[in-house]
């Protein structure tokens, strides 16, 4: 059993939903980013996304894409991401870590070593943006061979067809992306959410995790009443982005907490 399967069963048998935080590594510095995930961890994360910096992202609103430029700026590679996972694992072995970006990377380090390194560092999942379904039996299969559960998107525009090639190759956990547009553009409309899942629950065996848009305890709780983990990542990078380096952990366990909070209010825990 995958470290993120076990941690949705343990969250069910639990009555709770998982909070799962989205940070990009090397933001605002790579030295930061390893105290960050285990701030993220304080304040009740049960997951954490670790964005990987990427200079051309295609899901990515503004606030995400200056965070990438900022780590970019500094130098910060897909090997130096893999080492702040393993990093993080000497103090912490139980959180999973899912990383979350784009092919181009990956590609260039090569896949088969690519998945052998993040099992090497203690990565748990990867979701990669741009690797839709259809061209991803082979990187699945790397992955799966690798004890790593390949994460995959859907979102309101994805067909039945979509649905059930997803379906076939995700574990873990799959994402549904809760607008139509970039991530931090525009309103979410919780009631649209509710309205899409139980087809893909129908159709899908693992949990599913909503994110954009989520940007307050409140609406955080709204989606932890309709699916199994709430994604947060926007508003994280903000705070990150608003604060200086000595406020830095401070605000973001407010934050995160915040959050956790209004997930475990609403569903009674």
């Amino acid at each position: 059993m995958s470290k993120i399967q076990a941690t949705f069963e343990r969250l069910q048998a639990q009555g709770r939903k998982a909070l799962i935080p989205f940070i990009t590594a090397g933001d605002p510095d790579p030295a930061l980013t390893v105290s960050l995930m285990h701030t993220l961890v304080e304040a009740g994360a049960d997951i954490i996304e670790l964005g990987v910096p990427f200079s051309d992202p295609m899901a990515d609103g503004p606030t995400i894409q200056r965070a990438s430029e900022r780590a970019l700026r500094q130098g910060v590679s897909l090997r130096q991401v893999l080492g702040m996972v393993a990093t993080f694992r000497v103090a912490n072995n139980e959180t999973p870590v899912v990383l979350m970006g784009y092919a181009n990377p990956i590609e260039a380090m090569g896949v088969s070593v690519f998945a052998a390194a993040a099992f090497e560092a203690g990565v748990d999942g990867v979701l990669v943006v741009d690797y839709p379904p259809e061209e991803s039996i082979e990187f699945s299969r790397a992955m799966k061979a690798n004890a790593l559960d390949p994460i995959f998107l859907l979102a309101p525009t994805s067909t039945s067809e979509r649905i059930a090639q997803v379906a076939a190759l995700a574990s873990g956990y799959v994402y549904y992306v809760s607008i139509k547009g970039v991530t931090g553009s525009a309103a979410l409309d919780v009631g649209a959410v509710a309205a899409r899942l139980p087809e893909i629950r129908a159709a899908i065996g693992v949990p599913v995790g909503v994110g954009f848009g989520i940007r307050d305890a409140a609406t955080a709780g709204e989606i932890a009443c309709i699916a199994d983990a709430v994604v947060v990542g926007s508003r994280i990078i903000e705070e990150i982005e608003q604060s200086t380096a000595d406020k830095l952990c401070a605000r973001v366990l407010a934050l995160v907490s915040a959050l956790r909070g209004g997930i475990d209010a609403a569903v009674g825990k």
